[in-house]
């Protein structure tokens, strides 16, 4: 019987740990197939097949975690062929993985040490995805206990101690793929790292705060059409603002990103029905870049405070090179979609919204991906977390996995989260992570009364960040090279 080929199997190992890693129920059980990825690039018979293996186990689980790219590359175009230039990206985040795998494989030689090393690799790679202007930090394996109480261990150290637990189970378990059973050790330890955790999940009680109502919106607008001028800003906010007539006496109304648009001049909108907070939209001046804001305003239409977006989009709201050689590049693909890339200014610091003695923590669609957002508010004082968001860019289940993490950055920081988007998944989210009261894709409901809570204090997260998640992946690649030595 032929043997199937490394690049092949290796492919098929990534596949399947994508296919544990979609929103789904199963998903903590992806500790199983990173197991075979890890011992698979581990086994290789040259120092070059380790990473050689894990650059197509990466293609194969980045390409099913983002498939939805491919849609949205389709759609962007108006060519659904299109969709095969997300490959690109599927290819880049494979190579990160060899890149991350060649300098451990030659360090460390024993296939179970390169197990270990290659684990506390990847949460480090994990890491650096959080770092930069181009960071896309959205596989991160942390998202994957999000069924289990294990999750709640995310105020401790975040999402990255999370993939911590997975990676360090998952080499375990390899270890006693290539070892026998007298590597069982490990897998022992892991199995108390998860009783501890799951025992930690479960003891976690909601805190107990003032109850500040609100009124969220969920809207169903085509950004394509807002994008290229079909859907005008009249006929967007007289939609909203019908939506919000619902609102009672004592509602906070929030809406999604961009759902208002004004010049960089303007303090005053009149045409919202505070108090509330909004995303909104500033054109860009002969001196500005384009702005993507989120607004406090008070009952009488002023705004309050503001907040810039803090991290911007790759290849959606920042463009490498745009006013440099690659000016023509973009002309092109401008030209292919109807409408101008947008350049937009980042923010240089942010801080929490002030509104009626309430202190908002309010970040920007794509911030909820990054944990330092969240945290950075939070230590501020914030007690809410107010996420406007737009995810009518995307379809399938990448709208599952953005809220997914805007759910983890609940727990992180033990808040509250109230969500308002375009397209997506809107409503709250308690300080265990849990929904509470949401409104969804299908859902004819356009408008939802909330009653977060507003808390305060701060977890281990929020005062020592990622350090916990990182040092325990240096002793992953430490105890690797220890096992490699004694080998």
């Amino acid at each position: 019987m032929p043997s199937v080929p490394p690049p092949l199997l290796a492919l098929l190992l990534g596949v399947s740990l994508g296919l544990c890693g979609l929103p789904l129920s199963w998903s903590v059980l992806s500790v199983l197939p990173l197991a075979g990825v890890l011992a698979y690039a581990a086994t290789a018979r040259t120092v070059e097949g380790v990473p050689g293996r894990l650059f197509w186990s990466g293609v194969g689980y980045f390409a099913v975690h983002l498939w939805w790219l491919t849609a949205f590359l389709g759609k962007i175009f108006s060519f659904p062929p299109a969709g095969v230039l997300a490959f690109a990206l599927f290819v880049l985040e494979g190579l990160f993985l060899a890149v991350m795998a060649y300098p451990l494989a030659r360090m460390v030689t024993s296939p179970v040490a390169r197990v270990w090393a290659l684990a506390g690799g990847w949460v480090v790679l994990e890491w650096t995805r959080f770092l930069g202007p181009l960071a896309f930090p959205w596989p991160t394996l942390g998202y994957d206990l999000l069924p289990s109480p294990a999750i709640q261990i995310a105020d401790l150290g975040g999402v990255l101690l999370g993939s911590v637990l997975v990676t360090g189970t998952a080499a375990a378990l390899a270890g006693v793929l290539l070892g026998g059973w007298g590597r069982g050790g490990p897998v022992i330890l892991a199995a108390a790292c998860w009783t501890a955790a799951l025992a930690y999940g479960l003891t976690r009680t909601a805190g107990e705060g003032l109850v500040q109502p609100m009124l969220v919106l969920r809207t169903d607008f085509d950004s394509f059409s807002r994008a290229t001028g079909d859907l005008t800003p009249e006929q967007q906010l007289q939609v909203q603002r019908d939506a919000s007539a619902i609102r009672g006496p004592h509602d906070v109304l929030v809406w999604s990103e961009t759902a208002l648009t004004a010049p960089a001049s303007e303090t005053a909108l009149p045409q919202f029905p505070g108090p509330g907070i909004s995303g909104l939209g500033v054109a860009p001046t002969l001196t500005e870049k384009q702005q993507n804001t989120v607004v406090a305003i008070d009952a009488s239409g002023q705004i309050t405070a503001r907040n810039r977006k803090a991290k911007l989009v790759p290849f959606g709201e920042y463009f490498v090179l745009y006013d440099s050689f690659l000016r023509p590049v973009y002309r092109l693909i401008e030209n292919a979609i109807g409408f101008r890339l947008p350049a937009v200014e980042p923010a240089r610091s942010t801080a929490p919204l002030t509104l009626n003695g309430v202190q908002y923590g309010a970040y920007i669609c794509y911030d909820s991906v990054f944990p330092w957002v969240a945290r950075s508010l939070t230590r501020q004082g914030a007690q809410l977390l107010v996420n406007p968001s737009n995810d009518g860019w995307y379809d399938g289940w990448g709208v599952q996995q953005h809220f997914m993490m805007g759910r983890v950055r609940a727990i992180e920081n033990r808040r509250w989260l109230v969500r308002s988007v375009n397209r997506g998944i809107a409503g709250a989210v308690n300080d265990l992570g849990q929904p509470v009261e949401i409104v969804s894709i299908g859902d004819s409901i356009q408008a939802l009364s909330v009653q977060p809570k507003l808390l305060t204090g701060r977890t281990v997260f929020n005062m020592l960040g990622d350090w916990p998640a990182l040092l325990l992946a240096l002793g992953m690649i430490g105890y690797g090279l220890g096992l490699d030595r004694r080998w």
